[in-house]
């Protein structure tokens, strides 16, 4: 049993922060056991760790993050998603072929996931089997809960980047078997988006989803060029997200659809009926995509929604600044549409990328009893001469923190180093 003193603040629901001052958390087996405000006498005898008036918090999940783009963060902000992927995203995504400067760029990307407090991941590799192989080996020996994807495109993308139908889904499956007994980092179906993959190619991933009885990430109607090409070239489907179910990829484990910024509502219904996760990349879709989802409506509507960093469409890696950055959005996005009346709290935000986006990968995202201990010591944000309660340090972190604010990392209850 370990037992840890200080402030603590996790989401108790939705729409509530969880506040303790002055209190204890209480671990045994990387697990937490409670908190207390007063010491019990029966761990009076154990160490105390003492954070002061730091606040403990949830580590942070990122469910949506390509891994090969950490190199191209904060460049070619000036581009629409198109002319950016062509001329910037493709060619270096080309470059993971060379398994030199493939290790290089995952060992940094990992480590710095590590730096920002964010513990569990959805992340995109690229096409080539070898380089995604390494990601996934590095995330699972570091310990941090991750979905990875072996991205799959055999249409309507470089030459240097497409693949065949039979080989994509040949490497796919070996991938799928090879870290299929996986504890931490597992594989997920990643066919990129409908724009890029065939019917045949979908269908073959459909076949595999449940062999394998593995999930799907992608992106979902992410911008309206993405919406309306993806409807000329699957005219057979109603929607975005239809094509995926009509190829059998929704049924088989976690769906993650990324940035889900302008949907139907039969995309809202689908993804629903499969408990799919919609992804809000604030940063992103500024950025890149030129719009903004609707996250309150969303949420209303009874649909999962989490939070993502969606490097390197996004130029900030921590999901903290994403949690303000979304509340800034919702306000925004409110304001000038009518038929999104409401603008979302920093708790949903927060919720979102803590206990919303842990869901996905069991039970962490929470300082509940019950929760693995994957958890951030944060402070140094106080003015002295202002005093401010746990909830709104964690606020202040969340619009103007630094990694250099997370004093201490807890993965399953181990201190990590960042």
């Amino acid at each position: 049993m370990e037992v840890f003193h200080g402030n603590i603040v996790y989401s108790r629901s939705e729409k509530e922060l969880a506040e303790y001052t002055d209190s204890y958390l209480a671990v045994e087996n990387g697990v937490i056991e409670g908190i207390y405000p007063v010491l019990p006498d029966a761990f009076c005898n154990l160490p105390v760790t003492d954070f002061g008036e730091d606040v403990i918090i949830p580590a942070f999940s990122d469910l949506h993050v390509h891994a090969p783009q950490y190199p191209q963060r904060g460049l070619a902000m000036d581009e629409l998603l198109s002319d950016w992927l062509s001329r910037y995203t493709f060619p270096l995504e080309s470059k993971f072929a060379d398994m030199t400067f493939a290790r290089a760029v995952y060992d940094a990307f990992v480590e710095d996931l590590v730096r920002h407090g964010t513990f569990h991941a959805a992340v995109f590799g690229t096409i080539h089997p070898e380089a995604t192989a390494y990601l996934l080996d590095r995330l699972e020996e570091k310990g941090l809960s991750a979905y990875v994807g072996k991205v799959n495109m055999d249409v309507n993308s470089p030459a240097f980047l497409c693949e065949t139908v039979e080989t994509s889904l040949r490497e796919t499956e070996r991938f799928l078997v090879q870290y299929s007994s996986n504890r931490k980092a597992r594989p997920i179906l990643t066919p990129r988006f409908a724009p890029c993959c065939s019917r045949e190619l979908l269908r073959g991933l459909g076949e595999l989803a449940k062999k394998y009885e593995v999930g799907v990430q992608t992106h979902l109607v992410e911008s309206l060029w993405e919406k309306k090409t993806a409807m000329e070239l699957f005219p057979q489907c109603t929607c975005d997200t239809e094509i995926y179910q009509q190829a059998g990829l929704l049924e088989n484990g976690p769906v993650i659809g990324a940035h889900f910024i302008f949907p139907d509502p039969e995309d809202i219904y689908i993804l629903k009926k499969h408990n799919g996760i919609a992804v809000q990349c604030p940063d992103a879709t500024v950025s890149i995509i030129a719009g903004i989802m609707q996250t309150a409506s969303l949420m209303e509507q009874g649909l999962r929604v989490c939070l993502g960093s969606d490097i390197a469409g996004g130029h900030r890696l921590g999901i903290f600044s994403q949690a303000g950055r979304a509340v800034q959005l919702s306000k925004v996005k409110s304001f000038y549409e009518a038929k999104e009346n409401r603008s979302i709290s920093f708790a949903e935000a927060f919720y979102m990328a803590t206990k919303s986006g842990g869901s996905v990968f069991g039970k962490v995202g929470s300082l509940e009893k019950g929760y693995v201990f994957d958890a951030l010591v944060i402070g140094g944000v106080s003015d002295p001469f202002l005093e401010l309660t746990p909830a709104q340090k964690v606020e202040r972190f969340c619009y103007l923190g630094e990694t250099s604010h997370i004093h201490r990392r807890y993965l399953a209850g181990q201190e990590i180093g960042g």
